[in-house]
């Protein structure tokens, strides 16, 4: 791939890619966007950089990446800055989503040991394992913020979501790891097992967006690019906290069901590298946040040695896409909008493209991992 995808044209549109981030605003078409509504995946506080949900956490969480990578004390400073000036401002509710932005600062905290960031990141693990509404059996119930109201949420009730595992589980991993607390590590390890026992689909190796108990089933059954995106990549972040500790049987499980994942996606992509939003449905449109996130799990698996290296030829193709997809502004393009649960395919085919924090962020992580694999 070295030789085919020069490391400079990776660079450079990396950079470019980072520089957008930290400017993201609303998009130019946001007037025609709101005439869609929720439908089509419209929710105000999804755009730009600035607001303190799960769209900016991933965003965040992609620029620390960087920054530990390039030893940036540009992007530190912004991270920093961001924290501070949102905490100044008032956080939104507590809730699934808006946990994301908390497993960038507990990481960056180990930098500034500030007591404000310190206090925020002890008391919302305490919150997570005292009072998040929990499913059946002790799922974490995926409540989320609102539409238009920070301080309210929705709860979906006795729904669970693949989203969850990126949104919450890894922070609170993270955080009983760093702390040596041991049921905060025990409870991340059970809403693993558990996601994976309710949405996981052992026909196809794939994984449903979402579980009901009220329902009793997996609603749509749609096999969805950016929810299997969050545990191609999400999963090995999370093992990789454990720097060898975690329990033997349950390791091989986890890397099972993701290897089991992977070789599902590979029969999936699609011609010109990218995944469908809907994986298995080629009408659906080829979507880059999803298929940046498969692309560096994939990558990280390669460069773990947990995949073989018949994965290559995959990644380099998704690569060569993804970059393809990068404007020369820097805006990451084909990425779809915040996509709560479907029903049908049709729910996720019509969710509206536009610029996300996430893209950005994701289509960094995936150009970071190229970097250091192919070297």
């Amino acid at each position: 791939m070295a030789n085919e995808i020069k490391k400079e044209l990776i660079q450079k549109k990396l950079d470019l890619v980072i520089q957008k981030l930290m400017h993201l605003g609303a998009p130019e078409n946001e007037d025609t966007l709101k005439e869609g509504g929720e439908a089509i995946g419209f929710f105000s506080r999804d755009f730009g950089i600035k607001e303190w949900d799960w769209p900016q956490g991933i965003g965040l969480y992609g620029l620390l990446k960087i920054a530990k990578m390039q030893d940036s004390e540009e992007y530190r400073t912004f991270l920093h800055d961001w924290f501070k000036e949102n905490i100044a401002q008032g956080l939104p509710s507590r809730n699934i989503n808006t946990t994301t932005p908390l497993l960038t600062l507990c990481e960056l905290n180990e930098i500034y040991h500030d007591p404000e960031f310190e206090a925020l990141c002890l008391d919302w693990a305490k919150w997570l394992m005292e009072c998040i509404p929990r499913t059946r059996e002790g799922g974490f119930q995926h409540v989320t913020s609102a539409n238009g109201d920070r301080q309210g949420v929705r709860l979906n009730e006795s729904e669970m979501w693949i989203d969850t595992l990126f949104m919450t589980v890894l922070f609170l991993n993270r955080m009983g790891q760093k702390y040596g607390k041991q049921e905060w590590i025990d409870e991340s390890i059970k809403q693993v097992l558990m996601h994976i026992k309710y949405l996981y689909d052992t026909h196809t190796g794939l994984f449903f967006h979402g579980w009901s108990f009220n329902r009793m089933d997996n609603f749509g059954g749609v096999f969805w690019c950016r929810g299997n995106s969050w545990f191609t990549l999400g999963i090995l972040d999370y093992l990789d906290m454990f720097k060898g500790t975690l329990n033997q049987g349950v390791k091989a499980f986890i890397l099972d069901t993701y290897k089991a994942q992977v070789r599902a996606l590979r029969d999936l992509q699609g011609e010109d590298g990218l995944w469908h939003t809907v994986l298995d449905d080629p009408t659906s449109y080829e979507e880059t946040s999803g298929s940046a996130a498969i692309t560096a799990g994939i990558l990280k698996g390669i460069r773990m040695g947990i995949l073989d290296d018949s994965y290559l030829p995959c990644a380099q193709k998704a690569i060569r896409a993804i970059l393809k997809n990068i404007d020369t502004d820097g805006t990451v393009l084909k990425v779809s909008g915040g996509t709560g649960m479907g029903y049908d395919r049709d729910h996720y085919k019509n969710i509206l493209i536009a610029p996300m924090a996430y893209g950005q962020s994701l289509t960094i992580l995936a150009l970071v991992e190229a970097l250091e694999t192919f070297e």
